[in-house]
């Protein structure tokens, strides 16, 4: 039986925006929800980087265009954009360790990770303490997995292939209809944990 649910698609496809729609029915249902999403930053039309967000609205710098970042932070780039890993893991790490988190109700709580790519992936402690959550029986994990372009992410791989892991490929067809399927699968595995 799987235990986690992850979303996979191309870019853009509207992964984030199920992540959080499905984050804010799980809460007002009254499910403890911690985590975290990866947002776009634009200045007008162009977009110069990407931020990470909690799902409690604290905000900290993924990755910046290579022009808005500091010579000493430049050791990690994906394509022309460096990722702050001290940024990235201040703020997302202490959400993963179920010891540390902010939620209360630890017991089956939904820990969101979007997403588990190549700039989170610079990150040892990030992969590590995804792997924790992962085979954590108190937690249940909604994510994203990149659809590889090229050469394949190891460590995404081994999470696709896990045996308590459940898939939704998104496409436009799809994204507007799965939210309540996603939930459902969300509350099995809750259910399942709860055994």
């Amino acid at each position: 039986m799987f235990c986690h649910v992850f979303l996979t698609g191309p870019p853009g496809i509207g992964k984030t925006t199920l992540i959080r729609k499905v984050s804010e029915v799980l809460i007002s249902s009254g499910v403890p929800v911690d985590g975290f999403y990866t947002e776009e930053v634009r200045q007008g039309h162009r977009r110069v980087g990407f931020d990470v967000v909690t799902i409690s609205g604290n905000r900290g710098k993924l990755a910046r265009i290579s022009g808005d970042a500091n010579n000493d932070r430049c050791r990690h780039r994906v394509g022309q954009y460096v990722v702050d890993i001290s940024s990235f893991e201040q703020l997302v790490l202490p959400l993963m360790d179920p010891f540390k988190s902010s939620t209360k109700a630890l017991n089956k709580r939904v820990c969101v990770i979007d997403e588990i790519g190549k700039m989170e992936l610079f990150s040892q402690p990030f992969t590590s303490a995804v792997g924790k959550v992962l085979d954590n029986p108190s937690v249940v994990v909604l994510g994203t997995l990149p659809v590889s372009k090229g050469r394949l992410l190891p460590f995404v791989e081994e999470i696709r292939h896990r045996q308590d892991v459940k898939l939704f490929n998104v496409t436009k067809q799809n994204r507007d209809e799965i939210v309540h399927e996603i939930v459902t699968s969300i509350e099995e595995c809750r259910i399942e944990k709860s055994k």
